[in-house]
């Protein structure tokens, strides 16, 4: 959004408001996703074909057994949306969510092109997800517009919000905001939490945590959202026919301070262990940080000259741990990193419903 609140003018061109730095960043959140959902207005004005654009991407999605594309989902109430529009036309499936009397219009124009799929006399976001869920998908990404976004925030179902401010001011009373007004969940009282902020480009990226300050949500949504953080990094692993891939994240204060991933460094290296390696020892932030890993830290290595990760993050001091699976029997026997950090007073969540994407690049080995 621009500085001053909008994401659009009121001309009849849109207006770029990212800078090829920022589309790209859009474009790897994009091919992170299972979904992208955007709203039949911002289709109708805007008419995307809403892809992946990097060709790299996409390869590496199809390598992870995943569709070239994420499904496209868009929301209408009506049902007034033109069979013309390249959004049908480009990139793999397609779902329509709509109201009864939207379905009924649709039937017919959307033939071939989309699955139409009614929520009954009204719209129901609740409702879409779980349908969603039902269909596999894990990581929806809602890009807009403006009811859209409202419409989740209103409804609370919103787990992470990435706002890119551009440094822009659009000043129309006319053009579209990022949100209308709406009775959101404890406004103006409840906090969401800043969990980073980066430049990208010329444009301030945050990312928030909006259930961050409801009690006991603020490390479960953090959790969340960190954890899926280590999944993306473990995309990055040079492949290995003898060795998990395995992405980590060293957390402190809601600040992501350190990352690391299989082999990043050398053959040799995991996950946890590159992502040490670039804090100092004694780095005060460490006895407050949370580290987050794809798979159970390892409680023994293959080599004499490297510590295990379990004993690294104990020599640390890092006082919680949070993983998606513990370590199959494939090339450790007995791995016992849970129960070890348990055994020295380290908090240890297992985050299992996230255990099949923490799996998903390590398909071509045989899991046992």
């Amino acid at each position: 959004m621009s500085i001053d609140g909008y994401i659009d003018d009121a001309s009849p061109e849109r207006l770029r408001l990212s800078d090829a730095a920022d589309f790209d960043r859009v474009d790897q959140v994009r091919a992170d996703s299972d979904a992208i959902l955007i709203g039949a207005q911002t289709l109708r004005r805007d008419n995307p074909r809403l892809l992946v654009d990097s060709a790299d991407r996409r390869t590496t999605r199809i390598a992870a057994g995943k569709p070239e594309f994420p499904l496209k989902v868009t929301v209408t109430a009506s049902g007034d949306l033109d069979p013309g529009l390249r959004f049908w036309h480009h990139g793999g499936g397609k779902l329509v969510y709509t109201t009864d009397a939207g379905a009924a219009r649709l039937a017919d124009s959307l033939s071939g092109l989309a699955d139409v799929v009614p929520l009954g006399a009204e719209l129901d976001f609740g409702v879409l997800l779980d349908d969603l869920g039902r269909r596999g998908i894990a990581r929806l990404m809602v890009e807009g517009g403006t009811r859209i976004h409202t419409a989740f925030l209103a409804a609370d179902l919103a787990d992470e919000l990435q706002l890119a401010v551009t440094p822009l001011l659009v000043g129309d009373p006319e053009a579209p905001r990022f949100l209308d007004a709406a009775t959101y969940p404890g406004a103006p009282h409840r906090r969401m939490h800043l969990a980073d902020v980066t430049q990208v480009g010329d444009v301030a990226v945050l990312r928030y945590l909006p259930r961050g300050n409801r009690p006991g949500a603020e490390h479960a949504d953090q959790d969340m959202v960190f954890l899926r953080r280590a999944i993306e990094l473990a995309w990055l692993c040079p492949p290995s026919e003898t060795a998990f891939s395995v992405g980590a994240v060293i957390v402190a204060d809601g600040v992501e301070i350190a990352t690391g991933y299989s082999r990043e460094t050398d053959a040799k290296v995991h996950a946890e262990e590159s992502a040490l390696d670039k804090l100092d020892a004694d780095d005060p932030r460490l006895a407050r940080a949370t580290i987050y890993s794809t798979l159970e830290p390892c409680s023994q290595r293959g080599t004499a000259t490297r510590l295990p990760c379990t004993d690294r993050i104990l020599r640390a001091g890092i006082p919680r741990v949070v993983l998606a699976w513990r370590e199959p029997a494939t090339f450790v026997t007995n791995c016992v990193g849970v129960e070890k950090l348990r055994q020295h007073g380290v908090e240890v969540r297992e985050l299992t419903e996230l255990a099949a994407e923490a799996m998903s690049m390590n398909r071509h080995l045989k899991l046992t």
